[in-house]
């Protein structure tokens, strides 16, 4: 594919206005939506070749999100479209003031493979909503959901409005050198490093959904048997291939074992006595990948799971006990099915061990006490989390979802992407009917009735 020329193309489309009328952006949206319908059964089937996820998996966490990111921009999108009115300092006397928001023009968005899905097309979303051309990358390692993905946005859309560009590294590094006017990327830090020195070379303002050591944190006052239940859905949904999943436990040491009976007995119910015989477990998507998780089971005491398919790579959800943070598994993301858990004592123990490390994109606290759960959020930065459950504020178009620091930069969903993908211009409308002199200098009393408006 010739990329200078599809953005070339793209930028011609913009500048024509064929993206900013509000009425085509709305037709676009639906029209997503119906492709996304028409095509359901070839994204599911796609999905479930490239992560083995069964239809309930993949509809819940793939599909049905972008069902809900594209209703709730059908339903909100002429309130965020709309100029807000701003207030106006008296030093302005007599001029009105306004934030206006305007489309950046050909966006970028890089998708990741874990839920190549929903991650492509909630972005795209937005990026459409706010009147943006796309070329949307999907990943190379998820190729029948890439080759679905194109099928539903040749569906919805004519190339110069979205295009889809297939590919490996060559392809997004391609894409990277030319001039684009946002760029959204969901994957590692270090690709996302890539990106962002890519992007710095034009000015290209960035997201970064990244990832990190997300912690959860078990405390004696939970309730164990809920809290196991929800940690081993949070950590175990897609083979543990999530970037907000719990990345490790840390539990008290008073309520270890207790909670450790618990999260094997919701292991076995989510996942039946044989997980990798079970139709609906996901799989891992590379050996490479699955190589490495492999490796991990080494780094301590295996006391669920443990067991291993390399013809079908996969690996059983496991939790590992006598894990220290020396250990292999506990210097880097896990990114699969594979939990350490570690015990505390007092709560500072864990503020000092989360606080010595990079700011995690996820945190996920399970407490009855209000005062814990005041104290945990003021006192640990991380870029988005539950208490007393895993996983569920990503699904919310209310929440924007991002990190901080080396796990991500930027945010979106719902009216969050809306914002992303749209500069907001600022617009101050003066009067013509009069003009008033103190804010010249020639204004003899100028400055003194200046000085005490501006104090």
């Amino acid at each position: 594919m010739d990329i200078p020329a599809l953005i070339g193309r793209q930028r011609v489309f913009f500048k024509e206005e064929r993206t900013r009328p509000l009425g085509e952006r709305l037709k676009r949206l639906q029209a997503l939506r119906e492709a996304v319908k028409r095509h359901e059964p070839a994204l599911l089937a796609a999905v479930q070749k490239d992560l083995h996820k069964s239809e309930f998996e993949a509809f819940t966490t793939e599909i049905g999100l972008v069902y809900k990111e594209i209703g709730h921009a059908l339903k909100h999108l002429r309130k965020w479209a709309k100029p807000k009115r701003v207030r106006t300092p008296l030093t302005h006397w007599g001029s009105k003031s306004y934030i206006v928001p305007e489309p950046y023009g050909v966006a970028l968005i890089i998708a990741p493979w874990n839920y190549p899905l929903q991650l492509a097309l909630v972005p795209l979303v937005g990026a459409v909503a706010a009147g943006n051309t796309v070329v949307l990358k999907p990943s190379e390692l998820a190729p029948h959901v890439s080759r679905a993905i194109c099928a539903v946005i040749a569906d919805a859309f004519e190339p110069e409005w979205v295009s889809v560009v297939e590919g490996g590294v060559e392809a997004s590094t391609a894409l990277l050198e030319e001039k684009t006017d946002y760029i959204l990327f969901t994957g590692s830090t270090h690709v996302g490093r890539i990106v962002m020195t890519a992007a710095a070379k034009h000015l290209t303002p960035v997201t970064l959904e990244l990832g990190g050591k997300s912690p959860c944190i078990v405390s004696g006052d939970a309730d164990l048997k809920l809290a196991a239940k929800r940690i081993a859905f949070g950590k175990f949904t897609n083979a543990g291939q999530t970037c907000v999943a719990p990345d490790y436990v840390y539990v008290q040491r008073e309520v270890k074992d207790a909670f450790l009976e618990h999260l094997t007995a919701a292991v076995k119910e989510l996942y039946g006595a044989d997980p990798l015989r079970n139709p609906g477990y996901t799989h891992l998507i590379s050996d490479r990948h699955y190589k490495r998780l492999a490796a991990f089971l080494n780094d301590g005491q295996v006391v669920i799971g443990g067991q291993t398919d390399s013809d079908q790579l996969a690996i059983a959800p496991t939790v590992l006990d006598h894990v220290d943070w020396s250990a292999p598994v506990m210097q880097d993301e896990i990114f699969g099915p594979v939990l350490p858990v570690l015990t505390y004592d007092r709560i500072e123990e864990v503020y000092e061990a989360v606080l010595a490390r990079p700011k995690p994109l996820a945190l996920y606290l399970f407490s009855s006490s209000r005062e814990l759960q005041q104290r945990v959020v003021e006192r640990l930065s991380f870029g988005g989390g539950c208490i007393n459950d895993t996983l569920m504020h990503f699904a919310s178009s209310y929440l924007p979802v991002g990190g901080v620091g080396e796990s991500g930069l930027g945010s979106y969903h719902g009216e969050n992407t809306f914002f992303t993908f749209s500069h907001q211009k600022s617009v101050l409308r003066q009067a013509t009917w009069f003009d008033i002199p103190l804010r010249y200098p020639t204004s003899k009393a100028g400055l003194k009735i200046i000085r005490r408006l501006m104090k």
